[in-house]
């Protein structure tokens, strides 16, 4: 497959391909960064990595759908969710879909220049991991576990830019929010698994089956464990403990909401993750004021 030149015209299209329209994406991986500089400076970082990492998070997520996009789109137009989506209708082609990806990977390679050398060896594995993820679902049932890794790997690099190390705190909050991305993940799973069950796409919903709601409380009450420990060993102030209860008491209301598995009411717990992530990051950067 080649790249083809990009079009004016198609603009719209580009913005739909990169999820501009659905924040939803870059405020899962916005927070986790967050927590991450504010841990790693043990109170407000650099404002020069803020910027640099906040463009970064929309920058790569904003790849990681138009990679999505272009693994998927021979089999989106067969699910209800995603075939109107801009390669399943036809309205941009697969060599323009690359091109996007390429400008957008080399941009956040020109924003992460601006970083320590360390943390520039560290995003390499960030774009091994957003380019190789769409594809798993083909392979493994286990495709939440790949984006987990991906959504992730902010959290080493921005240890790593801070502190030019990565200590045990910054791996421990690295499983902490695979766990919860693999939770999450999966209650959007829920929402096409029917249609991924008839075109072969693999997904943790499937796996899990009818357990699937109950790992998604085991994985969410990891998640919340490592939090607990991360703030207790860092001896954080009361704030922190407040946001993790609002995180719990949203996390037990999204599986009231998904009881049902009714497919919009397991997108709307999805959605709910996003006042999960922030609910954490006030906590924490109020304990660390």
């Amino acid at each position: 497959m080649k790249l083809a030149a990009l079009h004016w015209a198609h603009r719209p299209h580009y913005q739909q391909l990169m999820r501009t329209d659905k924040p939803i994406g870059t405020l899962l991986l916005l927070w986790p960064t967050l927590w991450a500089l504010w841990l790693a400076a043990e109170g407000w970082p650099a404002l020069e990595l803020i910027v640099i990492f906040s463009a970064g998070v929309f920058v790569m997520r904003s790849a990681g759908c138009v990679i999505n996009d272009f693994a998927d789109r021979k089999v989106d137009g067969a699910v209800a969710r995603t075939q109107a989506r801009p390669l399943a209708a036809g309205k941009v082609s697969a060599g323009e879909a690359l091109s996007l990806f390429a400008l957008l990977v080399s941009i956040a390679f020109m924003l992460v220049l601006l970083l320590n050398w360390q943390t520039l060896a560290l995003s390499f594995a960030a774009l091994a991991l957003a380019a190789c993820y769409p594809f798993m679902k083909r392979y493994t049932h286990l495709p939440q576990v790949v984006l987990g890794a991906a959504f992730s790997w902010a959290i080493p690099m921005a240890y790593m830019a801070t502190l030019e190390t990565v200590p045990m705190q910054a791996w421990l909050l690295f499983i902490a929010n695979l766990l919860w991305t693999v939770a999450y993940d999966t209650l959007y799973a829920m929402v096409d698994r029917d249609d991924d069950v008839k075109i072969g796409i693999k997904s943790t919903a499937i796996l899990f089956g009818r357990f699937d709601l109950a790992m998604v409380a085991l994985l969410n009450a990891l998640f919340m464990a490592i939090l607990v420990y991360i703030g207790y060993s860092a001896q954080l102030a009361w704030p922190y403990w407040l946001g993790l209860l609002v995180a719990v008491l949203l996390l037990i209301r999204q599986l009231y909401l998904s009881r049902q598995r009714d497919r919009d009411a397991c997108f709307a717990a999805f959605l709910n993750n996003h006042y999960v992530g922030m609910a954490i990051f006030i906590g924490l950067a109020i304990s660390l004021f």
